[in-house]
């Protein structure tokens, strides 16, 4: 996976943590829980604050 891969993150976020509220985590950790991910890929660096936000909005979907 890819910092662009929003829905495939968001998914797995999902899956890893399925009680908690996507709007609750502060951006640091929503990175931090990305990069460990079994199947990312990408360099960390590369996030930015429009893809953590688009991630935990599409995870928020998932969620609801």
């Amino acid at each position: 996976m890819k910092w662009t891969d929003t829905r495939e993150i968001a998914f797995a976020l999902y899956e890893k943590f399925p009680t908690i509220n996507p709007l609750s985590v502060r951006f640091t950790d929503l990175h931090k829980w990305v990069t460990e991910l079994d199947a990312f890929e990408d360099d960390p660096k590369r996030s930015n604050e429009k893809i953590l936000e688009a991630i935990q909005m599409v995870w928020l979907d998932e969620a609801s």
